[in-house]
C-alpha cells in the first residue's frame, strides 16, 4: 500500500511542477454526477400475494482532468452503494463499489493521440459483504478485503475526450485482503495467510462515455488482465456498462450492468434449497450484476483556462 501512496504523490508533483509554468493551452475539466434512487412496494390485504419491499441506491461519478502542452493526467472516480430489504428479512446491500482510476500521460510526437502512460487503478467497497445461503449469514467481503490495484506502464490512444484505449505489456497486479480471517482461507487468491497476491502480466483498459441519443447517454469500462507466470490464456475480465437517461431537470433513470471473471476466484455453486441444498462445485466462475433505478440526479460540469 506504502508504494500507492508514493506514486500518488509523484504523480501530484508531476502535474503540480507542470501547473506552475506559464502557458495560455492549460486547462483543467473538472466534473461530477450524483444520484439517488428509491423504490417501495406495500401490500395490505392483498388477494393476488405478495411481499413488502424497499430498495435505495446511490452512485457518485466524479472527474478532474488536465491539460497542458504534452502533458494529460485524468483522474476518476466511481461510488456506488444500495441496500434491499424482502419482507421481515434483514436490511441488505444490493450494491457496494470504489474504484479510483488516474492516468498520467506525455504525447508521442505532439500526436495529440498517443500518449506514454502510467495507470494507477484500485477498487474495493465499503461495507462487509455475506454469504446467505447458509441458515447463519457469513462474512466473506469487507474493506480492503478483497481490494485490487492495478499500477502500469503503456501506450493510451486517445483519439477524443470520448474513447480512451489504453494497453500495457508491463502491469502489476495486487489482490490485498487485509482481513485475517479472510487471508487464513486463502480467499480471493491469496495464499493461506497471507494478504497479498502479486502478479505481472498485460493489461488492457477501455473506456468510451457517448450521448448515444438525446438525453441518453452511455458509460462503459472493460478491463483485460493476463498473468504472465501463472495461466496466461485464462483472462481476467472486468466489464461495466452503465446508461444515464434524464428525464429533466433533476429526475434520472440508470442502469448499469456488470461481469466480472477472476481465475483466482472461486465460487460456490449449490443446488436444492434448505436441507436439501447441497454444494456441487467450486471454482472461478463469471459474475454478473444489474442494477435499474430511477430518482433524483444532480450534475455539475466545469471547464478553466489558466492564464
Amino acid at each position: 500500500m506504502k508504494k500507492i501512496f508514493v506514486i500518488l504523490i509523484l504523480l501530484t508533483k508531476v502535474v503540480f511542477v507542470a501547473n506552475s509554468q506559464t502557458n495560455n493551452d492549460t486547462i483543467w475539466k473538472k466534473g461530477l454526477f450524483a444520484s439517488a434512487n428509491f423504490n417501495q412496494v406495500s401490500f395490505t390485504n392483498w388477494a393476488a400475494g405478495g411481499e413488502n419491499a424497499i430498495a435505495i441506491s446511490s452512485f457518485i461519478n466524479t472527474y478532474a482532468n488536465y491539460k497542458k502542452g504534452n502533458i494529460v493526467w485524468d483522474n476518476n472516480l466511481d461510488i456506488s452503494y444500495g441496500l434491499n430489504k424482502n419482507g421481515s428479512e434483514d436490511l441488505k446491500k444490493n450494491e457496494d463499489r470504489i474504484e479510483y482510476t488516474s492516468k498520467l500521460g506525455y504525447s508521442i510526437h505532439d500526436s495529440k493521440k498517443f500518449y506514454y502512460t502510467c495507470l494507477l487503478n484500485l477498487k474495493s467497497q465499503f461495507t462487509n459483504g455475506y454469504d446467505y445461503t447458509n441458515d447463519k449469514p457469513t462474512v466473506i467481503s469487507r474493506f480492503a478485503a478483497p481490494a485490487f490495484t492495478v499500477l502500469s506502464l503503456g501506450i493510451d490512444y486517445k483519439p477524443s475526450d470520448k474513447l480512451s484505449t489504453y494497453l500495457s505489456p508491463i502491469s502489476n497486479k495486487n489482490t490485498i485482503v487485509l482481513d485475517d480471517t479472510l487471508s487464513k482461507q486463502g480467499a480471493y487468491g491469496v495464499k493461506s495467510n497471507e494478504h497479498i497476491r502479486s502478479e505481472m502480466g498485460a493489461y488492457i483498459n477501455v473506456k468510451y462515455k457517448q450521448e448515444i441519443i438525446e438525453n441518453v447517454t452511455l458509460i462503459s469500462q472493460l478491463d483485460l488482465f493476463s498473468n504472465y507466470l501463472e495461466d496466461p490464456q485464462n483472462v481476467d475480465l472486468n466489464f461495466t456498462l452503465m446508461l444515464v437517461m434524464k428525464v429533466n431537470k433533476y429526475i434520472t433513470a440508470n442502469f448499469s450492468t456488470q461481469f466480472i471473471y477472476d481465475d483466482n476466484t472461486p465460487i460456490s455453486v449449490y443446488e436444492g434449497s434448505g436441507s436439501a441444498k447441497k454444494l456441487v462445485g467450486v471454482g472461478p466462475r463469471l459474475q454478473s450484476k444489474q442494477v435499474f433505478g430511477v430518482g433524483l440526479g444532480y450534475k455539475i460540469a466545469k471547464s478553466k483556462i489558466a492564464k
